[in-house]
């Protein structure tokens, strides 16, 4: 995962986000931020056009006076849907808005939750101790466990790459965050006999589905 959480600060500018799904058009803009990221991986931009074509459910923006001032990309793992990877996310500092990226990050995790996501995962070198510090927060809000593997060596990704440490969150809980689990109805009760003169008997029986939330 590439990331970065910076923030500036220059309260004056400050304003409250507004997060949504983006759209095809919205990759240049993207690629923009991630040129002018220090640090970040930076892809093509039909890279990102492409990416908010197919991917745009899984990823999230956030604006500012209808200017992007940071992104996160991720999708669900095709082999294990119930699995939201989070690939990369930076923010920009211009604004000064504190713990944005932690906003976008638990904003785009909790949508995917809500939408039938168990499982959290993004790979993040040991060095980057302020995406970590957003991974286990997010994992501890929500009361949920927190593995870690290296999933690809530094070997197979070039000279002078990191080990991706895989950092895997849950099982998480699908009850909108901060609300316990809808309770089970209770099993229907079989009638009280009556003492009534005896009757062919008529088997019945209810079957209820619950989905989860």
């Amino acid at each position: 995962m590439t990331t970065a959480l910076a923030s500036g600060a220059r309260p004056a500018q400050r304003k409250r986000p507004v997060f949504r799904t983006p759209r095809p058009e919205d990759g240049i803009a993207v690629w923009e931020l991630v040129r002018d990221t220090p640090g970040l991986d930076t892809n093509s931009r039909y890279f990102y056009v492409l990416w908010f074509r197919d991917f745009a459910d899984c990823s999230l923006l956030a604006t500012v006076d209808d200017e992007i001032v940071g992104f996160l990309l991720g999708y669900r793992r095709p082999g294990e849907p119930d699995t939201y990877f989070v690939w990369q996310t930076a923010v920009s500092p211009r604004h000064g808005i504190p713990f944005l990226g932690v906003k976008l990050f638990e904003a785009a995790a909790d949508r995917q939750r809500e939408r039938g996501a168990r499982y959290v995962e993004a790979t993040v070198s040991a060095e980057n101790k302020a995406i970590l510090m957003v991974l286990k927060q997010y994992a501890r809000k929500r009361s949920a466990e927190v593995a870690d593997r290296v999933l690809f060596p530094s070997g197979w990704l070039g000279e002078g790459h990191h080990d991706e440490v895989l950092y895997r969150i849950g099982p998480l809980d699908r009850a909108p965050d901060g609300q316990a689990p809808a309770p089970r109805p209770p099993a229907p009760q079989p009638p009280t006999p009556q003492p009534t003169a005896p009757q062919s008997p008529v088997r019945g029986s209810a079957q209820q589905k619950e989905n989860a939330a």
